[in-house]
């Protein structure tokens, strides 16, 4: 035992594994259930049992010969206990249950070598104690490292699975924060300059950056945003664009029949179709020098919701590769939709200048 003005960090003397040993951790339901890694494999039940029958096949010839049959009844008896605790070790792994199975398994063999006694086989059941010992140790040392196995499975699946969530939360931080400080200072600068000379432009464009900031604030707080707040954003974020750009930009909306029932209640990380919108002005619209026209559309097809915001630019470059924008915003629809999200961008169909980039989400998940 270490004294207390030692190092927090040296290793301490921990005497209650003399007599209560096993790892500290308890896991509830909810953790074991959220690892994903409750399945007990059928493969150690073959595995045991094997081994148990190998066993006995080696040591065939120092085995009494008028108890091989019950030997090798109990043993595998024991090993189909011994597995049937080892379930219930894997489904709940815990220092408390560990000792418990020891201290009963004890008291078992304990119970059989005095039911040998009284039936008179005193000198067979010392023959098979050293067996019955063994057969405990090595049964109890496999559920010993079973138990801190699983534990330190379940335990460093969380830990990925928390270090998952921290990165997927640190990317939506960061995907959400799509006020670049660019958009904001020249929309502000065209905005200045229209207020100055009084320019008609301007009062249109502050309503669009009043209701783009109010819509865009809450974005931070929140895991999920409604689709038809998602929608405003990059409405107002297309007229702000429209009235910086002039005769260079338009732009439309376009949701069909199906979607329109489905959007009321659909959902997407924040700033999901944002990052589309913002990525068609930065990457399509303003290099171009003539411009372009930037189609938002919302479509519901077997099932799924897809969501496209197709552009009128200059199209994709060769070796175009996905920056981090999108690869954020792949990462969180996975987060929040698994395998069955999707995000795609690719040349403008029908031969058409610009670019198309689309989602497809799950309509019934989305809900």
């Amino acid at each position: 035992m270490i004294s207390p003005s030692a190092s927090p960090d040296a290793p301490r003397f921990d005497w209650t594994q003399w007599l209560f040993p096993g790892p500290r951790r308890v896991f509830t339901e909810a953790e074991i259930l959220r690892s994903g890694l409750g399945r007990w494999s059928t493969g150690i039940d073959c595995y045991v049992l094997s081994n148990v029958l190998v066993l006995v096949i080696v040591f065939y010839q120092v085995l009494p010969s008028e108890f091989l049959l019950i030997i090798l009844g109990g043993a595998l008896t024991m090993a189909v206990l011994g597995l049937a605790v080892g379930r219930w070790l894997w489904r709940q792994p815990s220092r408390t249950r560990f000792n418990g199975a020891a201290v009963l398994l004890a008291l078992l063999m304990v119970l059989v070598t005095l039911v040998l006694v009284k039936l008179g086989l005193r000198e067979q059941a010392r023959e098979m104690l050293p067996f019955i010992a063994g057969g405990m140790t090595l049964v109890v040392s496999s559920w010993w490292f079973l138990t801190l196995y699983r534990t330190q499975q379940i335990g460093a699946r969380l830990a990925e699975l928390d270090a998952q969530e921290e990165r997927v939360a640190l990317a939506q931080r960061l995907a959400t924060a799509q006020i670049q400080p660019h958009f904001l200072f020249n929309t502000l600068a065209s905005l200045q300059h229209w207020v100055d000379t009084r320019d008609d432009r301007a009062g249109p464009m502050l309503r669009s950056l009043t209701r783009y900031l109010r819509a865009t604030l809450p974005m931070f707080e929140r895991d999920r945003l409604p689709l038809e707040q998602e929608l405003q954003i990059v409405r107002s974020y297309l007229d702000i664009m429209q009235a910086r750009l002039g005769q260079r930009l338009s732009w439309s909306l376009e949701v069909d029949e199906a979607a329109q029932d489905r959007i009321a209640s659909a959902s997407l990380p924040p700033g999901t179709l944002l990052t589309l919108a913002e990525n068609a002005i930065t990457h399509g619209i303003e290099p171009s020098l003539r411009g372009g026209h930037i189609t938002v559309r919302a479509r519901a097809h077997e099932g799924q919701l897809r969501l496209e915001v197709q552009d009128g630019g200059q199209g994709l470059r060769a070796g175009a590769c996905e920056g981090l924008g999108l690869g954020n915003t792949r990462e969180r629809l996975r987060t929040q939709f698994g395998e069955s999200a999707r995000l795609g961008l690719e040349p403008a169909p029908d031969d058409a200048p610009g670019c198309l980039a689309w989602i497809e989400v799950p309509a019934v998940a989305a809900s």
